[in-house]
């Protein structure tokens, strides 16, 4: 059985961990392969070194958001033959991001935080994320952890920073992945709770459904199985890896791809 880790992010998006770090982890926890899963990016893609000992691809989360039923939709892109056709929709909200960004430090500054923009890390060197700003925050003593109290209150539930971006519909995203030659998987539906819209993604032409993660929990896996069976979707999984920008605690490969996710993925870029 191959072991398999099929989502994670590098410091290219919104990871605390290098790509080759991820790389370093993912062999000392026995995996054979990992997808790195950088959200609405490809650049990773041209980042990965040739590697020994384990295989190492480039995918994408493409970031979602269904207006009419109000929950969040990330689809997972694997296997990508034409990544340009994917960037063209997800460019414009990694512009957007940043910007909001900029002026959620404008308003925490206002407020005596003392944020310098130009310090903070930024994602593949260019976009500023809400988790390196609170990470600055934490760094300097402005704030006790990353997505306690603190971030509850500042950044949700009609914070000073509580405000977003407009997102892509999720048919957009999918189209994107798809368009680009390549297998769109539906990411942590128990999370978002957003299984309603399996039946429409897949009459478009989704492949697969995420089964094996955090947030997942037994409820979820039947739902989620129970439509993968309906209608012939592959299942994969992975850790949704971010090192320390993550809320819980979870390492490389804790969770792995079901085998006929495995197979489609591996096939698909062979």
């Amino acid at each position: 059985m191959i072991r398999m880790d099929c989502h994670m992010h590098s410091t290219v998006s919104d990871g605390s961990f290098s790509i080759l770090q991820l790389i370093e982890r993912a062999k000392q926890n026995g995996l054979d392969a990992i997808v790195i899963t950088d959200h609405d990016t490809l650049s990773q893609r041209s980042q990965i070194p040739r590697t020994d000992g384990i295989r190492v691809l480039a995918g994408i989360e493409v970031s979602a958001y269904d207006y009419k039923n109000g929950f969040r939709v990330h689809m997972l892109g694997y296997s990508i033959a034409r990544p340009e056709v994917t960037e063209c929709l997800v460019h414009p909200t990694l512009e957007a991001r940043h910007t909001n960004s900029l002026r959620q430090i404008e308003i925490l500054n206002r407020h005596g935080y003392g944020i310098d923009a130009d310090r903070l890390h930024r994602a593949d060197g260019k976009y500023i994320y809400k988790q390196h700003i609170m990470d600055d925050l934490v760094q300097r003593g402005k704030a006790p952890e990353m997505f306690g109290t603190f971030y509850q209150t500042v950044f949700k539930h009609g914070g000073i920073c509580d405000f977003d971006i407009r997102y892509p519909s999720p048919l957009e995203a999918l189209r994107a992945i798809k368009d680009a030659g390549g297998l769109a998987v539906l990411a942590h539906s128990g999370q978002q709770q957003n299984f309603c819209i399996i039946p429409e993604l897949a009459k478009q032409g989704l492949d697969g459904l995420e089964l094996n993660h955090h947030v997942n929990h037994a409820k979820d896996h039947t739902i989620i199985r129970r439509y993968a069976e309906e209608y012939g979707l592959f299942l994969t999984g992975g850790s949704d890896f971010h090192g320390r920008y993550e809320g819980v605690s979870v390492d490389v490969g804790d969770y792995l791809a079901e085998p006929g996710g495995v197979r489609a993925i591996l096939e698909g870029v062979s």
